[in-house]
């Protein structure tokens, strides 16, 4: 493995991999309700994992604070207090709104392109040999789909992170790392690849908030914007108060 390591590479008998259908529901319509697992060699998942720990431990733990998965000592709890905070804060200013755009990225992991990938590892300080043996596993990965008896024939991919692969969450953190808002008056919420766009709206004024939502379309699937305010007659209350928050949603 340390020769592998020193030589950037990963040899396709190791980076093979069978593609397992996974249902997501119980009653499936179409193929999209499948998850593609790749299983991929015992002795390869062992070395990836030395891998990780060393990823880990060299990227500084300051990076991307408001990537709430695959981090320790965070949860989803720790997004939502943090998002119902400054909106609440806000909320507490006169002629204020607040405009939080919620965004699913359709299979996130297949949208790691592996140079521009490694293009962001080296300016995060990650050794050249890992970043070079990170490019050649991702690249040329022959894989095939099992399913049930059936073995379809292999193909040659070069992008995207495998799904189940244990460095593919960490690898699309850091690809997606400087995700971040280019105006103070928004903040960008993410966990893994569901991400929010808080918007603090003062004097009707979304200029910059819709300015950073236009960055954010690529590869966008069907989302929705909720515009939440308090009701005029409960502003000074809003803590004691049954009901928070006016709120629209839309499409």
């Amino acid at each position: 493995m340390q020769r592998l390591c020193s030589l950037s590479t990963a040899p396709k008998c190791l980076k093979s991999s069978i593609i397992v259908p996974v249902p997501k529901k119980t009653n499936i319509s179409t193929l999209n309700d499948y998850r593609p697992v790749a299983l991929t060699p015992i002795i390869m998942k062992c070395f990836k994992r030395l891998v990780l720990s060393y990823i880990k431990a060299t990227i500084p733990a300051s990076l991307d604070p408001h990537q709430f998965a695959y981090r320790p000592n965070r949860s989803t709890e720790d997004a939502i207090s943090l998002t119902l905070h400054s909106a609440l804060t806000h909320l507490e200013e006169s002629g204020s709104y607040v405009r939080i755009l919620f965004i699913d990225y359709s299979s996130a992991f297949n949208t790691v392109i592996p140079r521009k990938l490694i293009s962001k590892l080296y300016q995060l300080g990650l050794s050249p040999l890992l970043c070079n043996w990170i490019l050649n596993f991702l690249s040329d990965r022959p894989q095939a789909v099992r399913l049930g008896l059936h073995l379809s024939s292999t193909i040659l991919l070069s992008t995207s992170t495998p799904k189940g692969c244990v460095l593919s969450p960490i690898l699309y953190s850091l690809f997606t790392h400087d995700c971040v808002p280019a105006f103070a008056n928004n903040t960008i919420i993410k966990f893994a690849d569901d991400t929010m766009v808080i918007g603090l709206i003062s004097k009707n004024d979304e200029t910059v908030y819709r300015a950073e939502v236009s960055k954010l379309l690529y590869n966008l699937t069907p989302s929705f914007t909720v515009h939440f305010r308090f009701p005029a007659e409960r502003r000074h209350c809003a803590t004691t108060a049954t009901k928070l928050f006016d709120y629209t949603c839309l499409n």
